[in-house]
């Protein structure tokens, strides 16, 4: 018996809309029905962003300081940063140095007296505002860093369906039966003639989507080792 030589399988934007209409038990008829589909799954995507950390929307960034500078603007779709360093000599390969930054709480930050003291930047904050997130760090970079960067490690927002209905979705492929199942739910709530399955597709969606998201983690190992001292006369 042949097997096929690929591993390939994917789901577009139209294919995704048909499967997720079949299992609420309905039919695909109008182009209104795909247009209220690709609204679902934007909100969809939302959602995932609120639920935890989506490994594929990790892209690594940077900013140039700027001396005497302490505050930054990042790209409107980026939802959090995940870790930062400051690069010093960038592209040299002889010199270069990455060395960690600490992040600080909003109120830490607001305790230091004189936050455009210059030096290395050491510390930084990110103050996640509704437009786009803004990083202050601290020290501000001296004239000595001014050709150094503030090397991130960003969390982006997953991207939209577009407008074309054999665009695939921004997710991987593991995901998709997460993705159909959460789009037959969302298409299930919205319709009628589908409400006697809306909780057994919410519990194939929830399952779906923990069985996804329990496999998109971090696997390199753990290890906490406690702190001890001794105590004698």
């Amino acid at each position: 018996m042949a097997i096929a030589s690929t591993a390939t399988f994917n789901l577009d934007l139209n294919e995704l809309t048909q499967e997720a209409f079949e299992r609420a038990g309905l039919d695909l008829r109008t182009g209104y029905d795909l247009k209220t589909a690709k609204r679902s799954l934007n909100i969809l995507a939302l959602e995932w962003q609120n639920r935890g950390l989506n490994l594929w929307t990790i892209e690594e960034q940077y900013v140039a300081f700027v001396e005497g500078t302490a505050s930054y603007t990042l790209d409107a779709d980026t939802i959090d940063i995940i870790d930062a360093v400051i690069r010093t000599d960038p592209g040299n390969t002889s010199k270069q140095i990455d060395a960690a930054m600490s992040r600080i709480s909003p109120v830490t930050y607001a305790t230091i007296p004189n936050k455009l003291t210059k030096g290395r930047p050491n510390q930084y904050w990110v103050d996640r505002q509704r437009d786009a997130p803004v990083v202050y760090v601290y020290p501000t970079a001296s004239s000595t860093y001014s050709t150094a960067r503030f090397v991130f490690w960003r969390e982006r927002r997953i991207l939209d369906t577009g407008d074309k209905g054999s665009n695939d979705f921004d997710v991987p492929a593991r995901f998709i039966p997460a993705l159909v199942a959460g789009l037959a739910y969302n298409i299930a709530l919205k319709k009628p003639e589908a409400a006697g399955r809306i909780g057994g597709l919410k519990q194939d969606y929830e399952e779906q989507y923990n069985i996804a998201a329990g496999e998109d983690r971090v696997k390199a190992p753990f290890r906490m080792v406690p702190f001890t001292e001794y105590y004698g006369r």
